[in-house]
């Protein structure tokens, strides 16, 4: 299928968590590209600043509007104020990216606590918080969600613990949420993308475990635009799970198909990086 046309989004408002960097600022652009108004929001305002101006560059016409607050997706009542305010200001979104998202790789044991609350909030409970401000004001007319989940969603990895618990628990939301919003015209997708250049993959990498660097080589590396490019396609296939790549799609069917040949061939590259290192 070709990708959508340029105005193909025009006078449809897209909101996107996380849309100040990464996987959510390649979406914002790809939209505002194809017409759409485009309204994000993240915690960081200089970045959001920044991210607005490079949404701007790409509209198509003059009255396309790019707007963005600051807000922090953990905090249920900031979102929800927030969100409410948007939704009566900038109308209410015809589609949404949760693409808010964190992850500190490391061994099991070296994960503070802290860190484990701070990943699953932000990942589980800040999707949680934003779909819940956003989906009431979508039940009239319909649209589309896209959660962003990731490889990591449906496959453990060794290293990521705390980020494969959120993202499999957004995988679950995103099957139970696709039910219940069917009749109301509301169509949900689940993105897994692979390991994508981005900011934080650079800054996982200041904490990610050998072994956990070693399955990484075995991959490649996608950029942000290719995995939003991918995203819109699979939204306009009806797709339920978009899967970025070659790659991710191979490793689902060996998942479902041939498990335990997953886990043999990630143990024996764990072993591997292992007794390179002289042991653990």
């Amino acid at each position: 299928m070709a990708m959508a046309k340029k105005d193909t989004y025009r006078e449809r408002t897209v909101y996107i968590s996380g849309g100040s960097s990464g996987i959510g600022l390649a979406c914002a652009k790809l939209f505002a590209s194809l017409g759409a108004d485009v309204f994000i929001f993240a915690r960081r305002v200089e970045a959001l600043q920044e991210a607005a101006a490079l949404i701007e560059a790409c509209r198509t016409h003059p009255g396309q509007r790019v707007a963005w607050t600051s807000l922090d997706v953990t905090d249920h009542d900031q979102v929800l104020s927030s969100l409410s305010r948007a939704i009566a200001e900038f109308g209410p979104p015809h589609v949404v990216i949760a693409s808010a998202g964190l992850a500190y790789p490391d061994y099991f044991d070296r994960i503070p606590f802290a860190m484990f609350d701070q990943t699953v909030r932000t990942n589980l409970y800040g999707m949680w918080n934003v779909l819940r401000a956003l989906i009431p004001s979508m039940k009239a007319s319909g649209g589309h969600i896209v959660n962003v989940s990731s490889i990591a969603g449906f496959l453990g990895v060794f290293g990521y613990t705390a980020y494969s618990a959120s993202k499999f628990a957004v995988i679950g939301l995103s099957e139970a949420l696709r039910s219940e919003m069917k009749p109301h015209g509301i169509h949900v997708s689940v993105l897994c993308p692979p390991d994508t250049d981005t900011p934080g993959f650079a800054r996982e990498n200041l904490t990610k475990p050998l072994e956990t660097k070693a399955l990484g080589e075995s991959a490649g590396l996608m950029s942000p635009d290719d995995v939003a490019r991918a995203m819109l396609r699979g939204m306009e296939r009806g797709r339920f799970l978009i899967l970025p790549g070659m790659e991710g799609r191979f490793i689902l069917a060996a998942k479902r198909l041939l498990p335990g040949v997953v886990n043999a061939l990630m143990d024996r590259i764990v072993a591997r990086a292992r007794r390179a290192a002289g042991g653990r």
